[in-house]
């Protein structure tokens, strides 16, 4: 969310009542979007000449709110990639005298998301999640793979959503999961299922813009690898409303995720015991 204000008067205006960028929803609008083009086309340059691969660049529905999207990578590259974009997009700003900020929920509008696409290749480089002759297009892989990012999501949410302000994000028709579903290209899920053949894979729409990444991806890697290892079968698609189903529900607070992860043997196991207690101890001074 990008505000007109620098960063010392947001300071100064202890964050309130700053003016956004776009003072109405900008969602697909080409001019709402060429309002902000010279900070946006800073960035993707920028970020461009960092490496990184912008596939795209649109306004959003909150005041002020834009989406960059970059191109997929290997894991440890694209976590890195988002910790160089998060901290250049604000010193770009600061340059160009305005501020923005990934908090999860500046507001009681649409907050700020990090959607995660996940998919799996062989030691050959082959993708092996998508199977055009089975349900849905997925293979037994990834049918295992995904049900493990069920079975661990609640325990694991502390790796997704670090802050108090994370929660905040979660609230029944506000494009943020409370239902802890998987559907095939269901946005109400938190775990949706999109594209086909080498493209097939998964999205944890959990996460939100102040997610640490490398966190949030270990434990993608260690809840689908549990799925695997344990053969877990796929629950049925929601394929309506997740928000009205009656799926588990996604933790309301840090201290009940807090309290998820500390009793999880699947993040003692996947992580090891002093892991589990220094992220624990992370929740408690939050």
């Amino acid at each position: 969310m990008v505000f007109q204000d620098s960063y010392e008067e947001a300071w100064d205006a202890a964050y309130r009542g700053l003016t956004p960028a776009n003072q109405y929803n900008a969602d697909y609008s080409v001019l709402g979007t060429a309002r902000v083009e010279p900070l946006l086309r800073r960035i993707r340059l920028e970020m461009d000449a960092a490496g990184m691969t912008v596939e795209s660049a649109k306004g959003e529905r909150n005041l002020g709110q834009h989406e960059i999207a970059f191109r997929y990578d290997e894991a440890l590259t694209t976590c890195d990639q988002h910790a160089i974009y998060k901290t250049g997009a604000k010193e770009i700003a600061a340059q160009e005298g305005s501020a923005l900020t990934f908090m999860a929920k500046y507001d009681e509008r649409e907050g700020n998301s990090c959607h995660i696409h996940l998919s799996l290749r062989d030691t050959a480089g082959h993708p092996v999640l998508a199977d055009d002759s089975a349900p849905y297009g997925m293979s037994a892989t990834m049918r295992q793979f995904l049900a493990g990012q069920l079975a661990a999501m609640r325990e694991l949410t502390l790796l997704y959503a670090p802050n108090i302000n994370s929660y905040k994000r979660f609230r029944p028709g506000s494009f943020a999961p409370t239902a802890v579903a998987w559907g095939p290209d269901n946005r109400s899920c938190a775990l949706r299922v999109i594209g086909r053949g080498a493209g097939h894979r998964l999205e944890n729409r959990l996460p939100g813009g102040d997610v640490n990444l490398y966190l949030a991806v270990a434990g993608m890697i260690a809840a689908g690898l549990h799925g695997v290892d344990q053969a877990l079968e796929l629950p049925q698609p929601v394929t309506g409303n997740a928000y009205a189903s009656d799926a588990e529900r996604v933790p309301a607070t840090l201290r009940e995720a807090a309290d998820l992860w500390r009793g999880s043997t699947l993040a003692r196991a996947a992580f090891g015991d002093e892991v589990v207690e220094h992220y624990l101890r992370m929740a408690h001074v939050e």
